[in-house]
This record gives structure tokens, sequence and C-alpha cells, in this order.
């Protein structure tokens, strides 16, 4: 394989990739009991200051060229009234520029309206990303979710009767006293309602949240065995179904991919804006304060304040490039990769590669390196040993 991984003097992707542009919005009803996400109750003052500080925190941080792709993600961004999401749609418009090719939004079945998608759709949003969860009473309650399969099924239509481009419904699995025949039936009616694209989350158990507890309580348990029959089960339906596989968790009809997420895998750029939100732009990759109240005084008096401030070295962009690009069906392109970041430890790497494909966890299909499907049950175990290997430490 040594053929593979080229060493080249060329500087790390010399022409600037896409941008994109990603807006926390904090404001939640009620939390979940799998959601680790910052969130807050919203009230008018909150969401008033919350606006205010966008508008500051676009102008304190200018993108350096026009923005490419727009996620406005939660809390529950459709939780804003019609009026508030025109307004923050407004100031979006005037900061990404117009080059603009994709724009998507978070929404939860109880808070779709027909107010609130006429609003999305006359700032130029073109996909609604809407997390069903479940169509069972049940499994909804065991994951606090504050929505029923009715309030799906008319959500769903009444966003395809506003015809965005491109609608995905979110669905979880894995859930705490979910049979194998009730996911598959979850698939059956997700399909039957015909999205454009298909998102399929394995349940984690995240610190903090109200899921965490019940697992240190030992009232829910772990069942690795029944996690991965069902993540195959999901891969061979959805594909039968009409829906490649293009990510680990993600499927979508041709032409529906999400843009944004796939920028992200591809280690290019992307700004953050709101509280809690994450950037990786201009050399770094930070998070913005997980205080709305915090945040919004630090942006009011001319302060960008991040956290968790990482630089964004050639070495570290390559390791996250390669594990995240296994994790696509498509594959990656190992040659490519180290000639964007000719200094990382590519002679590592190919030894990683080699081993991933005499286990049969990974094939080689010309220039492109990819997971089969033993290999993408262990993607993260996949993801630890690049890191372990290419730490340039």
């Amino acid at each position: 394989m040594s053929e593979m991984l080229p060493m080249s003097s060329a500087p790390a992707e010399p022409v600037p990739g896409p941008l994109g542009l990603y807006v926390h919005v904090p404001f939640c009803a009620t939390t979940c009991d799998f959601c680790a996400f910052y969130q807050t109750r919203p009230t008018a003052e909150g969401i008033a200051r919350y606006l205010e500080g966008i508008a500051a925190e676009m102008r304190l941080f200018p993108p350096d060229r026009p923005v490419t792709t727009v996620f406005w993600g939660g809390g529950t961004p459709g939780l804003l009234a019609p009026s508030a999401l025109r307004r923050l749609g407004e100031l979006v418009r005037a900061y990404v520029g117009d080059q603009l090719v994709e724009w998507t939004v978070e929404m939860a079945p109880a808070s779709v309206t027909r107010a609130r998608l006429e609003a999305l759709r006359d700032v130029g949003v073109t996909r609604i990303s809407m997390g069903a969860q479940s169509f069972s009473p049940e499994l909804l309650a065991a994951l606090g979710r504050q929505h029923t399969r009715e309030q799906v099924l008319r959500a769903y239509d009444r966003v395809r009767a506003a015809e965005f481009p491109s609608v995905n419904l979110d669905l979880m699995f894995a859930l705490p006293g979910q049979t194998e025949a009730e996911w598959m039936s979850d698939l059956d009616q997700a399909v039957a309602l015909a999205p454009d694209h298909l998102s399929t989350y394995c349940l984690t158990f995240e610190e903090d949240t109200k899921l965490w507890v019940k697992l240190s309580e030992g009232r829910v348990k772990l069942d690795p065995e029944n996690e991965d029959r069902l993540y195959e089960r999901t891969w061979e339906h959805l594909t039968a179904a009409g829906y490649p596989q293009y990510e680990v968790a993600n499927f979508a009809r041709p032409g529906h991919p999400c843009l944004h997420n796939l920028n992200t895998w591809h280690m290019h750029e992307w700004i953050g804006l709101g509280p809690a939100a994450a950037s990786q732009y201009a050399g770094l990759r930070a998070a913005n304060t997980a205080d709305l109240n915090q945040w919004f005084e630090n942006v009011g008096q001319g302060r960008r304040v991040t956290e968790d401030r990482v630089e964004l070295t050639p070495e570290l962009l390559a390791q996250d490039a390669l594990i995240f690009g296994l994790r696509l069906t498509a594959g990656v392109n190992p040659v490519a990769l180290a000639r964007r970041f000719p200094s990382a430890q590519w002679d590592r790497a190919r030894g990683v590669l080699a081993d991933l494909e005499a286990e049969g966890w990974a094939e080689k299909s010309g220039p492109l390196f990819r997971l089969t499907t033993a290999g993408r049950l262990l993607a993260d175990a996949v993801g630890e040993a690049i890191l372990t290997a290419m730490d340039p430490g």
C-alpha cells in the first residue's frame, strides 16, 4: 500500500474549501431524556436578547468568503415565533453572501405550524429536518419526547405541503424496551411517508442526561449485540427501500444528501454562532460559552469568548478527515488527503489501513478506501486506532 500515500511539499489545502454556518438556537420547552445539548426555556426577553446577540456576534465575526451551507440546530429552532424566524433569517441572509446552496432547519413535530413554515420558506430555507425519533407512543414517552405519532404525521404533511426541496426525518433505535419488530415498524412507517432523507441514530447515553442516570441505576441496560443487529437490518432495509446509505447513520435519495454535514465530515470550515455553537475556522476549533446570558453579555461588549480552543494543525485535520471519511459509504481517498495535508503521519496511517484491510474491516477500490459492513459496526474503534497511530506526539 506504499504507493497510496505519496509525500509532497505542497501546502495544505491552498484553495479555501466550502464555508458553512451553524446557528445554535438554544430554546427548548422541555429536555428530552437523551439530550445533552445546551438549551434553555424560551421567554420573550430571552429570545429578544438572543436575536440581538446574533446580530452583534455577526458584526464581530464576519466571514472571509461567501457561505455555501447553513444549518440551524438546537434546542428547537422551530419554537421561535414566525416573526423571530424571519428576523433570524434576514440576519443570516445579510451575513452569508450570494452563493448559498443549502439551508437546513431542525424542527420538532409539535412546533411545526403553517405560519412558521411560511416564514422559513420566505427567507430561503431549503431543507427541514424533523426529529420524529419513533412512531410508538410508548417509546416516545420513554425518551421524554413531547409529541405524539399523530403530531409527527400532521407536521410531516404540513412540511410537504410547504414544498421545501428536501425533507429529512430523524429516527432513533436501540431504545429502552424496543424490540426489533418495533424498530422495523418505525422504519416502514418512515419509508411510507417518502421523505428525501432519513437519519437513524443508535441511542447513546450522554453524561448529565436522565437516560444516563437510569443506566447508572441499572434501570436500563446496554445490549451491543442487539445494537449491531439493528444497525445491519437498518442498512439493508433502507437501501432496499430506495435510500442509499451515504454515511453510517444517514440515507438519502439521489440528490438529497446533507451538503452541510458532508462538508463538515470532509473537514472544511464552518462558523458557529450563538451560545454553545462550535466553529472550525481561521485555524481554530472552539466553542462559544454555553450560557445565553453570558454569551449575550460578551458579544454585547464586543468580545467573542470561546472555550475548548484547539489549533487546527494539518496533522489534526488529516486525522479527522480520515476518520470521518471512513464513515462515509463512498470511502476516503488517502492519496488526496496526503496531498492536502502532507505533513501528517501518513506512514503510520498506512499501517492502520493495511491492518483494517487484513482484518476484513475495510477494502480498497481504485483510489478509495472504505469500511466493509463489519468495519462500519466498529467505526468508533477504527477512529480510535487512527487517532492513536497518527498522533504526532
